[in-house]
């Protein structure tokens, strides 16, 4: 993400009535649907502070936006607006694009939940910039290292088919960084998933929203940061399985996130939990022992759990099991 040094440069972002101030994104990114799903996501990284809250925008079963380089901001939310409303990805771009003075500044790159894909790169991005579209997705990217970033975005898109769509775009940031990416370097990422339907409450309406805001290695930060959310996926289910007294499926659930995330010392607790549920608490036991030692709060908490029914044991068999250890 840019921002010029206002000692040395003229601001020349230009809004549709006047002059942005403040207001750059040079960066790559990439907004795609998954066709299969119907899920949708736009991913983006550059070398400028927290650019996830200026470039991505989504919403479930209507669309993704991705406004950079001398960044349009307005794009985003007009942009989703038109969609909401049934205009295109392709018309709704054109609409907005016609009405900027500074439309030879911006990039901007738009998809549907019906899979109409738009992008735009005006004349005066600066170099390297260009963009992508193909069967949807698009990528698109502006003051790169070279001209190689956007074609080994576009090919691991097309390459990662049979990954989940948030998985596949972090395939395309390793891309870009691969051939050089921004030629600033990097310090920050964003990515948000969105699903194919509407949705009732606003809190459900994005599935994945991860950011980096400033990070030596915002592509590596944010890769892992998704296999965390994997990994909350599967206790959110877990908790779930509890609320319907299904142990079975807790134990699974709570095993999958320890697999996915075995240092984290509360992940390995619910799954002992899980354990001693099922009627399997010796295998509870040396899990229970290691998250004692590493913080000794995880054993005054594991005897608040009697009173709220999330354990089987009574409160006098629990410490007659833990003074076992």
């Amino acid at each position: 993400m840019k921002k010029l040094i206002i000692l040395l440069f003229p601001v020349l972002c230009f809004s549709q009535k006047g002059v942005y101030q403040n207001d750059f994104a040079h960066t790559y990114s990439i907004v795609a649907r998954d066709a299969n799903t119907g899920e949708m996501a736009v991913g983006v990284q550059s070398h400028w502070f927290s650019v996830g809250t200026l470039v991505s925008w989504g919403k479930s079963g209507v669309g993704v936006v991705a406004t950079q380089s001398f960044v349009n901001p307005s794009y985003g939310p007009k942009g989703l607006e038109f969609m909401e409303n049934e205009v295109s990805a392709e018309m709704a771009l054109l609409n907005l694009i016609s009405k900027d003075e500074g439309r030879h500044y911006r990039q901007v790159a738009m998809i549907d939940k019906n899979g109409s894909v738009s992008a735009y790169t005006g004349q005066k991005c600066i170099e390297s910039a260009s963009h992508y579209i193909g069967e949807n997705f698009s990528v698109q990217a502006n003051m790169m290292l070279n001209d190689m970033v956007v074609p080994a975005m576009k090919e691991a898109f097309i390459k990662n088919a049979t990954l989940p769509l948030a998985e596949r775009i972090i395939k395309v940031f390793e891309a870009a960084e691969s051939v050089g990416g921004d030629i600033r370097g990097r310090q920050s990422a964003a990515l948000i998933v969105v699903g194919p339907e509407k949705t009732k409450n606003s809190w459900e309406d994005k599935k994945i929203d991860l950011r980096v805001d400033d990070s030596e290695n915002p592509v590596k930060e944010i890769k892992r940061l998704l296999k965390v959310y994997r990994a909350y996926e599967h206790m959110n289910k877990g908790d779930l399985a509890i609320e319907k007294n299904d142990m079975d499926l807790a134990l699974k659930e709570y095993s999958l996130a320890q697999d996915l995330f075995p240092e984290n010392i509360e992940m390995s607790f619910w799954k002992a939990i899980a354990l001693i549920n099922n009627k399997e608490a010796n295998q509870a036991k040396p899990i229970l022992i290691k998250v004692f030692e590493k913080d000794s709060n995880w054993r005054k908490l594991i005897l608040r759990l009697p009173s709220s029914g999330l354990i089987s044991l009574s409160k006098e068999d629990l410490e007659t099991f833990l003074n076992g250890f």
